[in-house]
């Protein structure tokens, strides 16, 4: 049975979890600055997923599926999540800078349609398997092996992942103090930093401690300005949820543990739907390959 989001939450193996993850995203970041962006707000998080999905439900035989900017605008103003004009910019952007492209021979039929470029495939993939690894170290399973074996299984499992979290209304509307960040341009880059840090022996009953924190060298990395980040942390500690502890030498960053605490609570609505389409690929899996030796004995 696929881990319920109750379940993960109360795994003391959890926080591992998610701090991996936090990491694996903090590398693919460095790997592919302008590609890792478009997981970098919850916005473009979700633009992203869906779009990814409508290319994996394309059937050729129904010309009405795949990825259209009209398609993607029909499944993303349903839930208010985008204007039409910041949606169609977006496929705009995906096309200028080819993680996404026409379908050969279609570059002239309206609607345009498109398919994903392959370093998109492998972006996703990395996700992916980045999120059963996080689940792996909650119970110690095997599910990112089972996924690196079969790799096809993602034309099942994303749409169903991105389906699920645009629809419910607990991940897709992030708890306010996460949401800080999440809302804003390269936010979700800054709160998986601050995760990949945590030290989880840390002892204080109301923070953790982060450490120094070089703003204008992060600023760069993550292509803001240093004004937008300080800006940023700055409402951050008026919520409570993060502030600067003096130092001798350098100010260093805490945050607290009710901003981790409803962090992880949000991400574990995420993972409990992957799990739950990991676990449905799988067993279609198993129904498959169960059938083919009667086939073939038909044969």
């Amino acid at each position: 049975m696929p881990l319920t989001a109750q379940e993960l939450i109360a795994d003391p193996n959890f926080m591992l979890g998610i701090r991996f993850h936090a990491g694996r995203m903090r590398n693919m970041f460095d790997a592919g600055p302008r590609l890792a962006r478009l997981l970098a707000s919850h916005q473009r998080w979700l633009l992203t997923q869906m779009a990814f999905a409508l290319c994996m439900e394309r059937d050729p035989q129904d010309p009405s599926s795949g990825l259209t900017a009209t398609r993607l605008t029909t499944e993303i103003t349903a839930f208010r999540v985008a204007s039409r004009n910041t949606i169609r910019s977006f496929v705009d952007e995906l096309s200028t800078y080819r993680f996404i492209a026409c379908e050969p021979g279609a570059e002239r039929k309206r609607p345009r349609h498109y398919e994903a470029a392959q370093i998109s495939h492998q972006a996703m993939h990395g996700w992916l398997w980045s999120n059963l690894c996080a689940l792996d170290i909650v119970d110690g399973a095997n599910r990112a092996a089972q996924f690196q074996e079969n790799p096809g299984w993602i034309r099942q499992m994303q749409p169903e992942i991105a389906r699920n979290c645009l629809r419910d209304a607990k991940w897709r509307e992030p708890p306010e103090q996460v949401g800080i960040f999440l809302w804003t341009d390269a936010g979700g880059l800054i709160v998986d930093h601050l995760m990949s840090r945590l030290d989880l022996q840390e002892r204080d009953p109301d923070r953790f401690i982060i450490g120094p924190v070089d703003s204008r060298g992060l600023a760069a990395d993550f292509m803001m300005s240093r004004t937008h980040m300080q800006r940023l942390f700055a409402k951050a500690a008026t919520y409570g949820c993060a502030g600067w502890e003096a130092q001798p030498k350098k100010p260093s960053l805490w945050i607290s543990r009710a901003f981790v605490e409803e962090y992880c609570q949000w991400q574990a609505v995420k993972l409990a739907y992957v799990d739950k389409a990991f676990q449905r690929a799988r067993d279609l899996h198993c129904e498959l390959e169960a059938e083919r030796p009667a086939e073939m004995a038909d044969s």
